[in-house]
């Protein structure tokens, strides 16, 4: 679970995008942004959450949020999961993990009674001036973009 805080600033970066562009979270100030964290391209939670995502791009658009996805997966990974679900959103490769590092999303988790070291499923809403507004650590997947809609209408 993350060390994070509602309130907090958000931790900076830099990170390659799926087409190896750098990116940083200081890209976008001035802007909503939500930085969704998810275990690994192709997978199905992670596909139907993306797809979600994918599905309500205009909707989020319109309420001024920016999509930015981190995985620990490579900028091939990503290229070919953007391609293969049509992605209209920026995704980081972060296999040394410095970005899921410093939002706290790695860790413990089990699976069918095996104790192994993953990353945690988990969303943060960050508003234009760099501070966490929201934080999802367990994300509706299929009702991803909704939640996150709703949950702004409530900070503001």
């Amino acid at each position: 679970m993350t060390h994070l805080k509602e309130g907090d600033k958000a931790p900076a970066f830099t990170g390659r995008d799926q087409d190896g562009k750098k990116v940083s979270l200081a890209d976008f100030k001035g802007r909503k942004v939500v930085l969704y964290f998810y275990p690994q391209d192709g997978t199905p939670t992670c596909t139907v959450q993306a797809c979600n995502l994918r599905d309500n791009y205009e909707l989020l658009k319109k309420e001024g949020f920016t999509i930015l996805g981190v995985s620990p997966d490579d900028e091939k990974k990503h290229k070919k999961f953007e391609e293969k679900f049509e992605l209209p959103f920026t995704l980081l490769a972060d296999p040394d993990r410095e970005i899921i590092d410093k939002y706290g999303v790695w860790g413990e988790k089990l699976l069918y009674g095996r104790k192994y070291m993953g990353l945690l499923r988990t969303t943060f809403v960050i508003d234009g001036k760099g501070i966490i507004r929201k934080i999802f650590l367990k994300p509706k997947s299929k009702q991803h973009a909704e939640e996150i809609v709703e949950a702004w209408k409530e900070i503001e």
